[in-house]
């Protein structure tokens, strides 16, 4: 069936051998993140002109093109350039127990949901980067696919900053192993199933005594690329139990005083400068 959107769709003949990357254009169309959007594709989820496209590359052009997501029409050429780009950039407070993902088959709650009284009708927003449902603080929900990609890739050098409370003191042979970086096991690892892991910025910002509960220790720990629950990993590999972690910076976005369970809309000068720190200007 002929979408109304699209009245001068016909099938291409064949794969297109110029064009925009799919995982590129859902990104940009505000579908999901354009690493979750390989993902999709490769999973069979994503069709073009009624074909299911399993392997990448795949160049598609969004303006003539018949892009469909889990069987709905893609509109990605609304957000090709000249066209009105309705972005959206969120920040919220994760609160401890949801999830960062838009759904969860357990039925838990995730961050997308909770932003939803701010995203139009027919808009949607994915999380850039992920906390695990223990960890708290800063999320940042966009449609915008280009500054999510980067922002993700540690190429482009968004470093994030997290406030780790950790039981125990931190002796100095505990700081120089973590700064110097370990192997953790990681299954994208070429070899051996390991990837080498490090805290880039490590710092001891306030230790506490207290009898009943024992030692706590308030530290700084800043990331450009993190493994699966890495600062956790790390912190157990030197005897040192997390307690609690919270996000507190993505690049030049800080958390500031926003409460936990609340989200706000980024102001202009912090997209800006977001967009400018990962070199999109």
């Amino acid at each position: 069936m002929r979408d109304p959107r699209f009245p001068d769709w016909r099938p291409a003949a064949a794969p297109r051998k110029s064009g925009a990357r799919l995982e590129k254009v859902l990104a940009e169309a505000g579908v999901a993140s354009r690493r979750d959007c390989e993902f999709a594709i490769r999973a069979g989820r994503v069709r073009v002109n009624s074909r299911t496209v399993h392997a990448l590359p795949c160049l598609v052009d969004p303006v003539h093109d018949l892009i469909e997501y889990d069987g709905a029409v893609v509109d990605a050429a609304r957000r090709t350039p000249g066209r009105e780009r309705g972005r959206l950039y969120l920040m919220l407070n994760k609160p401890r127990g949801v999830i960062s993902t838009a759904r969860d088959p357990g039925g838990r709650p995730n961050v997308v949901a909770m932003v939803q009284p701010a995203v139009p009708p027919g808009e949607r927003v994915f999380p850039v980067g992920r906390l695990d449902a223990d960890s708290t603080g800063l999320v940042l929900l966009t449609n915008d696919g280009e500054l999510a990609h980067r922002l993700a890739h540690p190429s482009h050098g968004a470093a994030k900053e997290y406030r780790v409370a950790v039981q125990g003191a931190l002796p100095p042979e505990s700081l120089e192993r973590l700064s110097r970086g370990m192997f953790l096991a990681d299954k994208g690892a070429p070899q051996g199933g390991a990837k080498r892991a490090k805290l880039e910025r490590l710092r001891v910002l306030r230790h506490t005594r207290d009898r009943r509960r024992g030692d706590l220790s308030l530290v700084s720990v800043t990331l450009h690329e993190g493994q699966n629950r890495e600062i956790r990993r790390l912190f157990a590999r030197v005897g040192a139990r997390v307690k609690s972690l919270e996000r507190v910076a993505i690049g030049p976005l800080k958390l500031g005083a926003l409460r936990s369970g609340h989200f706000r809309a980024l102001r202009p000068d912090e997209v800006l400068a977001l967009r400018r720190s990962v070199r999109l200007g």
